[in-house]
């Protein structure tokens, strides 16, 4: 039977073999990285013998951690190997929701908590705002919503958003906060951005179920590393405290949801938060023509906040761009 890697590029074969340790994987656009991810758990677990139920990967999206699934299930099935317990392939939100549907009691919940979704956030929202008096102050339940969401996505209670507040509307919207939270509390329910924050606070209390969970998981991956904020990358910390087998893709140039509290410090400092590790970069691009990655890389090179690639291609350097300018967005 052919190797396992035949067909990946000299990089992405380095990218897939280093699986011990941590390792931080800069993957251009059109790089292959989901090939990677996808060949590195097929790697381990046929050339290294692992565990399935031993790895973990996880991303953002459904339809990626489906993708994923799929493609491994795929490749291991057409080189005869069964998977009669499959690797755990999820989103964030989902693996959190697994770990505190076993454990949120330590933390004072029932384990069988709701978890709200963006109307009932409103309704909880419009609700604070008529019990403090602020229904005429703040008029959009949305916006304050919005601003709640940032401010647990950056993981700031209410108490410190209080503490920090610049003025009077900063004050108020802390206080909504903190009443949010407490009827939250009361009703035995989680929003979406709780999902993560509980999960990181079980692992912080209860060590030994932080314990168990890296026990479980000795090979933890992560999928488009520049998008994480600080609850995710506190989540990966605690579930890698002890072997520290760390993958993590991405690409600080692709790193666009700074809005809603991802942080590429996340992908910038990862060599200082694990001491050790290794980089290694996927610069060969599979999508475009060379000068549209020569043009992409004059722009984004002004950036000073990255680690630097110089993406190159086989596929010969195209025609010159050219410039459109559409009416409206019909034409366009």
């Amino acid at each position: 039977m052919s190797s396992l890697l035949e067909d990946l590029n000299p990089q992405q074969r380095r990218a897939v073999e280093q699986t011990d340790g941590p390792l931080l994987i800069l993957a251009g656009a059109g790089s292959g990285k989901t090939r990677v991810i996808t060949y590195r758990v097929a790697y381990l677990i046929e050339a290294r013998g692992v565990p399935p139920e031993s790895i973990l990967a996880v991303t953002f999206t459904n339809k990626a951690a489906e993708q994923m699934k799929e493609r491994v299930a795929a490749l291991l099935s057409k080189r005869g190997v069964s998977l009669p317990r499959p690797p755990l392939i999820s989103t964030f939100h989902s693996f959190c929701v697994r770990v505190l549907r076993r454990h949120i009691d330590r933390l004072g919940y029932s384990r069988g908590f709701s978890i709200y979704d963006e109307n009932d956030q409103q309704r909880v929202v419009k609700a604070c705002l008529k019990e403090l008096g602020l229904t005429e102050l703040i008029t959009s339940p949305r916006v304050a919503l919005a601003q709640i969401s940032y401010a647990k996505n950056r993981g700031v209670s209410p108490q410190e958003l209080y503490r920090d507040a610049s003025d009077a509307e900063a004050e108020k919207l802390a206080s909504v906060y903190d009443l949010y939270e407490r009827k939250l509390r009361q009703a035995n329910a989680l929003d979406f951005d709780d999902l993560l924050l509980k999960a990181v606070a079980l692992l912080y209390e209860a060590s030994d179920i932080c314990k168990r969970y890296n026990e479980r998981f000795r090979y933890v991956l992560v999928d488009e590393y520049q998008d994480t904020n600080r609850t995710q990358y506190e989540l990966i910390r605690q579930l890698t405290l002890d072997h520290q087998n760390l993958c993590v893709v991405g690409d600080e140039d692709q790193s666009i949801y700074r809005w809603r509290g991802a942080t590429i410090e996340n992908i910038l400092k990862f060599e200082k938060d694990y001491p050790g590790a290794r980089i290694i970069r996927l610069e060969q691009n599979y999508r475009s023509t060379q000068i549209i990655l020569d043009a992409a890389g004059a722009v984004v090179k002004c950036n000073k906040a990255r680690k630097g690639k110089t993406l190159w291609t086989e596929r010969g350097s195209g025609r010159r761009i050219g410039l459109f300018e559409a009416r409206d967005a019909e034409e366009e």
